[in-house]
């Protein structure tokens, strides 16, 4: 039951994402309901991160939209501060992670149903930074890789509001370029993960198999029919799940 159940997550995740954002609100609490410890859970919630990430890279590169440079300049200091925030979380107790991700769940909810990221998406195309808009993105993503080793969930806002005020790129390329650097750190922060144990491969894998057929069903979806009736689900379950971790119903 437990199999099917990650499975399902797994597939809602993977239609969020590829529809929006937030994949991890259902998956990192669906792991720990199901018996994971918490830093368990966020590590095995990795597995299917990367391998999605790993195929949005290549799509996207298929379709001519790579840029190594500029996602190297800002991986790599996400990379470094992913190892911190990924050793920050396998050192917290059960208790304290569930409740700051009740309260990140909440959130990273509010972000997705006011989308302020629209705000700051622009449409050029500069493909070069000055020398003071590289010192900030190696700063600001340095911050953003520790988030994205701590929890993960919500970071993709986070990415395209960063990438769209330093770079001024289009939607297109800021994407391109998040899903580069995502997979990346999700490397070294799933190292981290797997030298302290926190791994469950069966879940991790068919979490990643769900997360995949997740992603093909909501690629194929008619996004503006849908994403009314999308939005009130996550919110319902976003709640439910935030509750649950905060002991406020059994």
């Amino acid at each position: 039951m437990n199999y099917l159940i990650i499975f399902l997550a797994g597939c809602g995740a993977g239609f969020l994402n590829t529809v929006g954002g937030g994949g991890s609100l259902i998956t990192l609490p669906i792991l720990i309901f199901t018996g994971l410890p918490s830093a368990t859970a966020n590590g095995t919630n990795r597995i299917a991160l990367l391998m999605q990430n790993i195929v949005a890279v290549t799509n996207f590169k298929r379709k001519g939209y790579f840029y190594p440079k500029i996602a190297l300049l800002l991986g790599i200091p996400a990379v470094i501060g992913s190892l911190i925030g990924s050793n920050i979380a396998v050192s917290l107790s059960d208790d304290i992670f569930n409740k700051v991700l009740g309260i990140v769940m909440i959130v990273v909810l509010i972000l997705i149903l006011t989308r302020p990221e629209k705000k700051f998406l622009k449409d050029q195309n500069s493909d070069e930074l000055s020398k003071k808009r590289k010192i900030a993105a190696v700063i600001l993503f340095f911050f953003v890789g520790i988030y994205g080793g701590f929890i993960q969930a919500g970071v993709g806002f986070i990415f395209i509001v960063s990438l769209s005020i330093i770079t001024g790129m289009s939607l297109v390329k800021v994407n391109s370029i998040k899903v580069f650097v995502i997979a990346l750190y999700t490397v070294s922060s799933l190292i981290v993960f797997i030298i302290n144990g926190n791994i469950n491969w069966a879940f991790g894998i068919i979490l990643a198999l769900g997360n995949s057929i997740g992603a093909y069903l909501g690629s194929s979806f008619a996004v503006n029919k849908g994403d009314k009736w999308i939005r009130i689900v996550i919110t319902g379950a976003v709640i439910v799940m935030a509750g649950k971790l905060w002991g406020l119903w059994l």
